[in-house]
C-alpha cells in the first residue's frame, strides 16, 4: 500500500497535522481509540489552548525554535476552529480554555478534519521496521494481527514522548531519530508530583493552599500546592518540576501575595488571648498549621507575638526550604521534558535536515510548554506546520 503521508500517532499534533497535509495521508496508532491523551485530559473537558499562549511558555535549549510554529497558527485560530464545530468552552483561570461539555468533542472534530481532508486514520496497529530506501519511506505495520508494507513519500513522526507507559507511551521517537542521525536531547518527566522519600507530609495528605514554589534557578510559580501521601502536588508544584534538576532544593511560599505580617499584627489586638496556631489557621489550612507548629515554634499567645517575631515568623513561612528525593516519575508525568534535538529540524516545516521527508512533531521535540493548555498548543501548532509544509510541497 503506498500513501504520499503516513503520520505514525493519532494524538493531538498527529490528528491536526493529517488535517492539512493533503489526500493520502494516513495516520496510525497502536491504541484502540484516537485521541486517548486528549480524552483524559483536563479531567476528560480537554484544557485545549491558553489565551496568552506566546514562546516564553515553552522550555527547550533552543527558546526560539517554537516561535515560528506558534505565530503561525495561534491560539485564536484553533478556537476559531472549535467555534465552527460549535463546540462550547470556557475560560477557568490564568487564560486556560476547557470544553463546557467532554473532550470527546474535539477527538470527533479531528477525525472530522482529517476525513474532509481525504485522510484516513487506522487504531490498533502496531508500528515495525522502518527504513527508506532512496525514494521513499517503507514502514512495517501490524494491523488486527494481519502484517502491511505501507510505502511513503512523506514520515510524520507524532508519537510523544515517554509520559504514562501505561497508555503505551515509548520512547519510539527518539528510536526513529537515532535511526536517522538526529541528536536527542536529555529526556525527563515534567509536569509531574515530587516525592519525598520519608513521606514526611503523608498526614497532610489532601490538605491545599495557596503558594509559590521557586527553583534553584529562579523560576517561581503562584498556584494551588497540594500535600499528597507520597510528597507535593498542585499546579504550582507540576510547573516547578518542569525546571527542577534531580537532587536541588525547592522553595515554598506560603500564602503569597497576602500581607500576613499586618493581619497578625492587627490580630494582637483583637484576638490577643487566642493561640498563635489558631490564628494563623485563619489564614493557612489548620491541618499545615499544626504539622509545622514545633519546627516553627508556634506557641504562645497572639498577643505575645512581637513585631520582630512576627517578622521572623513570616520569612519562615515565605521560604520554606525542601529537598524532594524525586518524582512520580514518567508514570504521572503529563509531559516529557526534552526530545528530538530542534538543532536537526526545520522552525518553519518541523522537517529533519538529516532525512528529506521526515518529519518530528509535538511532544517527541525538544518543547514543552507550562501546565495550562500550551502543550496542546504546540501539537496544534507544530502539526499545522508540518502538514501546510507537506501540502506545499505536493502541491
Amino acid at each position: 500500500m503506498h500513501v504520499n503521508t503516513l503520520i505514525l500517532g493519532a494524538g493531538a499534533a498527529g490528528l491536526h497535522c493529517a488535517a492539512f497535509a493533503g489526500t493520502s495521508t494516513l495516520v496510525v496508532d497502536h491504541a484502540k481509540s484516537a485521541g486517548e491523551k486528549i480524552r483524559i485530559s483536563g479531567g476528560g473537558r480537554c484544557n485545549f489552548t491558553n489565551l496568552g499562549t506566546t514562546a516564553a511558555n515553552f522550555i527547550s535549549r533552543n527558546p526560539h525554535f517554537a516561535k515560528s510554529a506558534l505565530a503561525r497558527y495561534t491560539q485564536w485560530d484553533f478556537i476559531d476552529l472549535m467555534d465552527r464545530y460549535k463546540i462550547a468552552w470556557h475560560e477557568k483561570t490564568l487564560g486556560q480554555l476547557f470544553c463546557d461539555d467532554t473532550a470527546k468533542d474535539i477527538i470527533a472534530m479531528l477525525l472530522a478534519e482529517v476525513a474532509n481532508a481525504g485522510g484516513e486514520v487506522w487504531t490498533q496497529t502496531s508500528i515495525g521496521n522502518i527504513r527508506h530506501d532512496g525514494a521513499q519511506f517503507q514502514v512495517a505495520l501490524k494491523r488486527h494481527g494481519q502484517a502491511q508494507l505501507v510505502t511513503a513519500a512523506n514520515l510524520v513522526v507524532a508519537t510523544g514522548g515517554k509520559s504514562i507507559p501505561k497508555m503505551g507511551a515509548t520512547g519510539l521517537a527518539y528510536d526513529i531519530a537515532d535511526q536517522f542521525g538526529l541528536a536527542v536531547t536529555e529526556t525527563r518527566p515534567a509536569l509531574v508530583p515530587f516525592t519525598f522519600s520519608d513521606e514526611k507530609f503523608k498526614p497532610l495528605a489532601g490538605v491545599a493552599t495557596p503558594a509559590r514554589v521557586t527553583t534553584n534557578d529562579g523560576t517561581a510559580f503562584d498556584e494551588a500546592l497540594l500535600f499528597t501521601h507520597r510528597g507535593l502536588s498542585g499546579p504550582a508544584v507540576l510547573q516547578a518540576s518542569s525546571y527542577w534538576v534531580d537532587g536541588e532544593d525547592i522553595a515554598v511560599s506560603l500564602s503569597p501575595g497576602f500581607d500576613l505580617a499586618s493581619a497578625l499584627k492587627a490580630d494582637r489586638t483583637s484576638e490577643g488571648r487566642k493561640a498563635l496556631t489558631t490564628t494563623l489557621a485563619k489564614y493557612l489550612p489548620a491541618r499545615l498549621i499544626e504539622f509545622i507548629a514545633s519546627e516553627l515554634k508556634l506557641s504562645g499567645n497572639t498577643g505575645d507575638l512581637s513585631d520582630v517575631r512576627i517578622e521572623a515568623l513570616i520569612a519562615d513561612l515565605r521560604n520554606w526550604t525542601l529537598k524532594p528525593s524525586g518524582t512520580e516519575g514518567y508514570r504521572t508525568a503529563e509531559v516529557t521534558a526534552g526530545g528530538v534535538d530542534t538543532n536537526g529540524l526545520s522552525s518553519k516545516s518541523m522537517e529533519a535536515k538529516t532525512q528529506n521527508g521526515l518529519y518530528f512533531i509535538g511532544e517527541a521535540v525538544d518543547v514543552t510548554g507550562w501546565l495550562g493548555g500550551y502543550n496542546f498548543q504546540w501539537a496544534w501548532a507544530s502539526g499545522h506546520a508540518a502538514g501546510t509544509a507537506i501540502a506545499a510541497r505536493e502541491g
